[in-house]
């Protein structure tokens, strides 16, 4: 069978590792995948090594700074539409609105549902649940919301997770240890967040949060990784930045960290804060879990689904403070042990090659269907 994934762009953001990480599973399977993406900033590859096995496809997205939101969708489209070659492929398999939008009907993965106030935005997002002939969510809260708001029924696939190099991140060996602690030598005892600051990954909480927690723990810091996005957070990060000198919390923003340094990163914290406002799944969460990091995180539906047992759930910043309090200050508890067990047997679940035989299922069902043909990525 012959796969085309597609995604908005190389860099470390949740849907593009999904991408990457399920196209290596897939050709481990038997198939024959390509990657498609556009290559912003003159990107020619994406962010870490790919299997050789998939056949990678970047399409150049030359970057126009003074343009809008809107415009970049827009053009994010027309760009990845115009160099896309669906020729010869089973399927074709987008997992995001901008590359749903690029090659037509296809199936589409919804990470995650979201309200947009640019206008070309929401645009793409309508039509990129409404438009393919089938969907994926990779979990039954998301694929509830979808068919509340649109009466479609997507397939449940959940998401795997590496969880070897963050495991081995916190194994006691000499390397492992001597990374940890460069992390905690540069920002003492840390709180760390992974994906950027921007209002769905609910920064501005997490940071009151840790403005609450530093009364009574003064040592603690909050370290930020990742945050390479599309959209335009300026604003929100103006916010945050201003609300960080209000409390008087000095946050570390690293921006996209190295794939080979994430694993220590993440594994020489006290504690991960996961606050999402809106999560399809939540992949840093469980690499966190792979580490044996203390997880704490926004109740939500799609969480408690995913990660009940293996987390402490909060509402708001103080009640994430208070949880956080909990782990710094009792790391060894009999409830923090429980959780750590109930964690690794949640990320030994969740493996790629599963999911990559459910896609292969769901695949095999639409092609014997006659519903991916080469008449539906035709131009």
């Amino acid at each position: 069978m012959r796969i085309a994934l597609t995604t908005y762009s190389t860099k470390p953001r949740g849907g593009v590792v999904h991408t990457l990480a399920l196209a290596e599973a897939l050709v481990e399977a038997g198939a024959q995948v390509s990657v498609w993406t556009l290559g912003r900033g003159g990107d020619g590859t994406f962010f870490r090594p790919v299997d050789p096995r998939v056949d990678v496809r970047v399409v150049p997205f030359e970057a126009s700074p003074h343009e809008s939101v809107g415009h970049r969708i827009l053009r994010s489209i027309e760009v990845l539409r115009a160099g896309f070659d669906p020729a010869g492929y089973d399927v074709v398999h987008a997992q995001d609105c901008i590359s749903a939008n690029a090659v037509g009907r296809c199936v589409r993965t919804v990470h995650h549902l979201d309200t947009f106030t640019t206008p070309e935005l929401a645009a793409c997002h309508e039509r990129a649940v409404v438009a393919p002939h089938a969907l994926v969510c990779v979990s039954a809260a998301v694929a509830a919301e979808v068919r509340a708001g649109w009466g479609r029924s997507p397939a449940v696939i959940p998401n795997g997770v590496d969880g070897a190099p963050f495991a081995a991140a916190a194994a006691d060996t000499p390397a492992a240890r001597a990374a940890r602690s460069a992390w905690r030598t540069r920002f003492g005892r840390y709180v760390v967040a992974v994906g950027g600051i921007e209002p769905r990954k609910g920064s501005t909480d997490l940071l009151r949060a840790v403005a609450l927690l530093r009364r009574d723990l003064p040592d603690v810091s909050l370290v930020v990784a990742g945050g390479e996005t599309l959209f335009d957070y300026r604003d929100y990060r103006a916010e945050f930045d201003r609300l960080a000198g209000e409390l008087g919390v000095d946050p570390h923003v690293l921006g996209p960290v190295p794939v080979d340094d994430l694993p220590s990163l993440v594994a020489g914290a006290a504690a991960m804060g996961f606050v999402s406002t809106k999560e399809g799944f939540g992949l840093a969460a469980m690499e966190a879990l792979a580490a044996g990091v203390p997880l704490v995180t926004r109740d939500l539906p799609v969480l408690r689904e995913v990660f009940d047992g293996a987390a402490a759930f909060a509402t708001d910043p103080a009640s994430t403070a208070a949880a956080l309090h909990d782990v710094l200050t009792d790391p060894g508890s009999r409830e923090l042990r429980r959780r750590r067990a109930a964690g690794a047997e949640l990320v030994a679940r969740h493996t790629w090659s599963a999911a990559a035989l459910a896609h292969l299922e769901l695949y095999g069902r639409l092609v014997a269907a006659g519903r991916t043909t080469g008449a539906d990525y035709a131009r």
